[in-house]
């Protein structure tokens, strides 16, 4: 919801502040969203009078339309980076942070990876932080932040697949099979070239490794 407030005020600012049933739209759109969400009408209301508690929302003034603003940047006396951050996790979930530099653009540019790097830092650095650095999952080559805006995360438990698919040590049963056929490879191409290199020895009238050559 406060997500969908902060983002709808950069890339459609026509229309904001927003309607309910704006809101509404935005917080049940099916692109950049994940999870992707079916919230009514009375669900988005419930949510917007928590967050009005907060004062993190309130109600614009001057329509005959009751439409509604965040005030996120004040009240948790953050910079616009980090709104930026922190509004794209929460629509879009954990993410990487090349991921959240790209997904950031339309609110806010960073100039490389590093400066991304260090608004995570500083957010995960307060008390309570506000976001974390997931463990990297088994075959990512990066790891993903987090938001903690509504509380801990839930990490996801293997499942029976993934760890069907666990060898010995921790090593993926795939990965085994893959070394193991390269292996097996491996050795029929040395066993070829062993027996092309007896077939010229023999041919030269050389010694070779497997007993004297031909007399003459």
């Amino acid at each position: 919801m406060l997500g969908v407030l902060v983002e709808k005020q950069h890339t459609v600012p026509d229309t904001y502040p927003l309607s309910l049933n704006a809101l509404t739209a935005g917080c049940n759109q099916k692109t950049a969203r994940s999870p992707v969400i079916e919230a009514s009408d009375a669900e988005v209301l419930t949510a917007v009078d928590g967050l009005k508690g907060l004062s993190l929302v309130f109600e614009g003034s001057g329509s005959r339309v009751v439409k509604f603003e965040h005030n996120m940047g004040r009240v948790l006396g953050l910079p616009g980076q980090s709104v930026a951050l922190l509004t794209v996790l929460m629509l879009r979930g954990p993410q990487t942070t090349a991921e959240l530099r790209v997904n950031c653009e339309r609110l806010h540019r960073f100039a490389d990876l590093s400066s991304v790097e260090g608004f995570l830092d500083e957010l995960a650095a307060k008390t309570p932080p506000w976001v974390v650095k997931l463990p990297r999952a088994p075959g990512s080559r990066e790891a993903r932040w987090a938001h903690l805006l509504c509380g801990e995360v839930a990490m996801p438990e293997p499942t029976a697949a993934y760890a069907g698919a666990i060898g010995e040590g921790g090593v993926a049963a795939g990965e085994i099979a893959a070394l193991k056929a390269e292996q097996a490879r491996l050795a029929a191409e040395v066993e070829r070239l062993r027996a092309q290199v007896r077939r010229i020895t023999s041919e030269l009238g050389l010694p070779d490794d497997d007993g004297p050559g031909p007399t003459t």
